[in-house]
């Protein structure tokens, strides 16, 4: 039987339980194929055709953690599936390393076997769609002004690529510095919008008595200090977008205002009984719950459902993976000219700091601790310790997750039941050893020796799930 017309190759020496395997695998609907060594399954991998290997870890030509080994260095693109009859922690730990995807203890049960197969079918066909969205982009090399191609942030260009073309109100909402004004500049560029004006109010940074002319607009004479007529950001927007950041904490007597605004399209300037027509798309942004806000009386129902027509979550910079080194080097160059300093790149403990720091501040603060680092530093390479990051920003290992901390028997041990699915098994050890180091991703991957790099990936798509 060709190999291209197989899903599952099975790399077993003994003769018996390959057919059994096998025979559970046609029983579940899935095509498979049997080789007896490394070599073999090797070369059938090679050629193409398989999504998932069911590998025994002893072999007559080689170990089974070598055939990992050549599967991970040649990138041959299989998820693998550990069965042996080994059931020690080590060769978890090995088998995790090397990059298996699950872990199954001989003798395996059949329920047990044909789902982890297919749990690996799966975890195959999404790793697939998620790089062909992810090369997408990156082909298409339009992240509207934002670096970084993690999945949440792809979701969000997604999202402004399908709002550009509406004149619907778009919400945006997420913590301060996850860039809401860039999202919102980003829509009306895409927009047929884009020849008329993008204009930005703060309505947290201006006066509770200033805020209603610098939206509609004053006569001379409207109040005191008011020496001349003057358009407000609704007029100066008229045929573009006006963007209202922070928009709740604007004064409650205020959203009244802006809801007739909204309804009919006019202005009418303060002081003034005429009304004036405008063309204005709104965009409004926040920081805080907004439906907190309604239910706590702050921020008007009428007026949220009115502009909560399209909503768009911005991830905060610690669940966008490895986009804060991307991020981190695009500042790096930038300050580092402003500066006339000579750093270009991060040495890979800086690299891990940035990845394991939870960045409350997001980028604005991911910008601070750059610029603080170029200012009293010399050299070509932003090194470890000259990221002042030190406080209650390490990401917690177990976000997302059960609030339950693997049993320890010594500083060192932990209990597991190897009757569990490996991933789980995997995550505890690798959960444990953060906790037990302190919450320091780098001491961890020492500890296992892991890649911190592998850590963090796992550690995104853990968070996802």
């Amino acid at each position: 039987m060709s190999s291209k017309n197989n899903n599952v190759l099975i790399v077993e020496d003994s003769g018996s339980i390959a057919v059994v395997y096998e025979s559970w695998l046609t029983k579940a609907g899935l095509s498979a194929q049997v080789v007896e060594t490394g070599e073999q399954a090797l070369d059938l991998i090679r050629e193409g055709g398989f999504r998932v290997v069911l590998l025994d870890l002893q072999l007559p030509d080689m170990s089974g953690l070598d055939v990992l080994d050549a599967i991970a260095s040649e990138e041959l693109g299989v998820t693998v599936v550990v069965v042996t009859a080994s059931g020690s922690i080590l060769t978890a730990v090995d088998a995790m390393r090397r990059g298996a995807y699950d872990f199954v203890v001989k003798p395996a049960a059949e329920e047990r076997l044909v789902t982890t197969t297919r749990n690996a079918l799966e975890r195959e066909v999404l790793q697939k769609a998620v790089s062909q969205i992810r090369a997408s982009y990156a082909k298409k090399g339009d992240t509207h002004g934002f670096i970084g191609n993690s999945l949440p942030m792809i979701a969000v260009y997604k999202t402004i690529d399908a709002v550009s073309q509406s004149n619907a109100s778009v919400f945006i909402t997420g913590e301060s510095g996850t860039g809401k004004e860039v999202c919102a500049a980003a829509i009306h560029k895409a927009s047929p919008r884009r020849k008329s004006r993008f204009v930005a109010l703060n309505c947290a940074a201006i006066p509770k008595d200033l805020i209603e002319s610098e939206i509609f607009g004053h006569l001379k004479g409207a109040f005191t200090g008011a020496t001349s007529d003057r358009d407000g950001a609704a007029m100066a927007a008229d045929g573009g977008t006006l963007f209202l950041d922070e928009i709740c904490e604007m004064d409650i007597s205020l959203q009244s205002k802006l809801l007739r605004f909204l309804q009919t399209g006019t202005v009418q300037k303060v002081g003034s009984d005429k009304l004036a027509k405008v063309d204005v798309r709104i965009v409004c942004a926040t920081n805080r719950d907004p439906v907190q806000e309604v239910e706590e009386g702050r921020f008007r129902e009428d007026l949220y459902y009115r502009l909560h027509v399209v909503p768009v979550l911005l991830p905060p910079l610690r669940e966008r993976g490895t986009d804060v080194v991307d991020i981190a080097t695009n500042l790096l160059t930038g300050i580092a000219a402003e500066e006339g300093k000579a750093f270009s790149s991060f040495a890979p403990e800086a690299e891990d700091i940035l990845l394991s720091y939870r960045w409350p501040g997001n980028v604005r603060e991911l910008q601070n601790v750059i610029r603080n680092a170029v200012i009293l530093n010399d050299g070509e390479t932003i090194e470890a310790d000259m990221l002042n990051v030190s406080g209650g920003g390490v990401i917690s290992p177990r976000t997302g997750h059960s609030d339950k901390v693997p049993t320890t028997d010594s500083a060192d041990q932990i209990q597991l039941n190897l009757a569990q699915p490996f991933a789980d098994i995997e995550r505890e050890i690798i959960e444990a050893a953060i906790i037990r180091c302190g919450n320091s991703i780098p001491k961890a991957s020492q500890m296992l020796d892991l890649s911190p790099s592998t850590i963090y990936r796992k550690k995104e798509a853990w968070d996802q799930a």
